[in-house]
């Protein structure tokens, strides 16, 4: 499959099916950016890409050079230009399709893709942040962990 089947932006999302039961899982789905991770993974480190998975989507934030939303849509588990390492269930809600639906235009209006950043504003920023409204968790350290410690290295050394 190629980008144009499988990934659409926010705007672009088809209808809601009203007969989809209103509980689903809340699952994030976390990538290899490099195949050097099945190394670094062993130190706690590596560079991930995450998305959330809801009512059998899978969304994601990107970087464009638009003032307009970087939130997509993709099957799960299947991210153009990543490779797939993990779920993680993150837990229920009670939601029903098209609330969601209402819930990630909303959300994906805080996320333009013109102000995607690699270390503050990223694809598992993203996911964090979706995962703490929806279920009250947050997405493992170690999905973002690289971004953290160059923070705090670029702070200690500032």
């Amino acid at each position: 499959m190629g980008d144009e089947s499988t990934s659409h932006s926010v705007s672009q999302l088809g209808g809601i099916d009203g007969n989809k039961s209103c509980e689903t899982q809340v699952v994030l789905n976390v990538y290899d950016l490099t195949p050097l991770n099945n190394y670094t993974v062993w130190f706690g480190l590596g560079i991930f890409h995450s998305g959330i998975e809801v009512h059998g989507k899978e969304y994601g934030f990107g970087a464009h050079d638009f003032p307009v939303s970087g939130v997509f849509e993709v099957e799960p588990r299947s991210c153009p230009g990543f490779i797939y390492r993990c779920s993680v269930s993150l837990g229920r809600i009670n939601m029903h399709p098209s609330e969601f639906r209402t819930f990630i235009e909303n959300v994906a209006s805080e996320y333009h893709g013109d102000t995607y950043h690699l270390i503050s504003k990223n694809c598992n920023h993203f996911t964090d942040d979706m995962a703490c409204r929806l279920t009250q968790k947050r997405i493992p350290g170690w999905v973002n962990r690289l971004a953290r410690l160059v923070v705090f290295f670029l702070k200690a050394f500032k």
